[in-house]
């Protein structure tokens, strides 16, 4: 087995372990960033099939752990969600680079990948973007629909006019590719004439 394939072997194996699950229907329940993390393989597949080992490990690694920092222990405010993403995204960073040294990467590529996961310089690095191009079109593709049967219509515009400006150009174009309900097009098209007016 290659470094690669170990380094992502050992990802999905910290992941299995996530308490929760998912039922896909007609299919046995599977831990849920596990679920994630294959996902975002999938649509890197699909969206950047020449993205590089770093850029795909990364990928996979996006989410590694996620339960073991609940939300509920920060205050339910902004200042609290902005805490708990930025401590999500330092265990998320650290966690797979020592997971890659344990698989003899280069400390430089360790360095490379952790910066990703912190998402340093979005818009600036064409990696970093990438890997945020996947996780913006996965929660579309895969978990706003589901968060908008719990959240008001314009609580769902709101995020969703939050998540469009991360993306890049060539992830716009791409959400035509991905079949979503016609419930959450309207939704986009909302979003996008709230950021229209706000510009």
């Amino acid at each position: 087995m290659s470094a690669f394939d170990s380094v992502l072997e050992a990802i999905d194996q910290a992941n299995a372990r996530d308490p929760r699950h998912c039922e896909e229907e007609g299919s046995a329940p599977v831990p849920l960033e596990l679920l994630y993390g294959i996902r975002m393989s999938l649509m890197g597949d699909s969206f950047a099939p020449d993205a590089d080992e770093l850029v795909r490990i990364a990928a996979r690694g996006q989410h590694i752990e996620r339960w073991i920092i609940p939300r509920d222990e920060y205050p339910r405010d902004k200042s609290g969600y902005f805490r708990w993403r930025n401590e999500l995204k330092r265990h998320h960073s650290k966690r797979v680079s020592g997971i890659m040294a344990e698989h003899g990467y280069s400390q430089e590529d360790q360095a490379i990948v952790a910066d990703i996961l912190l998402k340093k310089n979005i818009k600036r690095d064409a990696r970093t973007q990438t890997v945020e191009d996947l996780a913006c079109l996965v929660f579309l593709k895969y978990y706003a629909v589901s968060f908008a049967k719990g959240h008001d219509p314009q609580k769902v515009v709101g995020i969703i006019a939050k998540t469009l400006p991360k993306m890049s150009e060539k992830a716009h174009a791409f959400v035509a590719d991905l079949s979503l309900d016609t419930g959450l097009l309207e939704a986009i098209e909302a979003a996008k004439i709230k950021l229209a007016a706000i510009e």
